[in-house]
């Protein structure tokens, strides 16, 4: 059980690897809640149910070209996934590059994401 809960995690990593939207957010339930905390360049946002996290998915991949993104350990517990990472990025209206390092904290039920809440820092290379 432990290991499907990562697998599930893993999946919408590859579906945000590909750029591929409808992918990504089959991963998630219909109630799910993804929050992000914000970092020293990007705001915060809270994204709710599958249209948020389209939201989320598509702000990103229209405003920035993803340089890198590196999922470097996970530790897994129950249903729960943290996964500590890094990733490069540029915005592609301004052509600054940043990168981020970040702690995703998922929550798996019934082979889907319910909640996903993000703590990173950022800084402009």
């Amino acid at each position: 059980m432990k290991n499907s809960a990562r697998a599930i995690v893993e999946k919408m990593f590859t579906a945000f690897s590909s750029g591929d939207a409808d992918a990504f957010v089959a991963t998630v339930s219909e109630d799910t809640v993804w929050v992000y905390h914000g970092t020293q360049i990007i705001p915060a946002g809270t994204f709710e149910k599958k249209e948020g996290v389209r939201t989320f998915f598509t702000n990103i991949m229209e405003r920035t070209e993803i340089i890198n993104f590196e999922p470097q350990q996970y530790i897994v517990e129950g249903n729960m996934v943290v996964v500590l990472g890094k990733e490069h990025q540029k915005v592609k209206r301004s052509g600054r590059e940043l990168k981020q390092k970040w702690v995703q904290i998922y929550t798996v039920e019934n082979e889907l994401i319910t909640k996903m809440e993000e703590f990173a820092t950022s800084e402009e290379v």
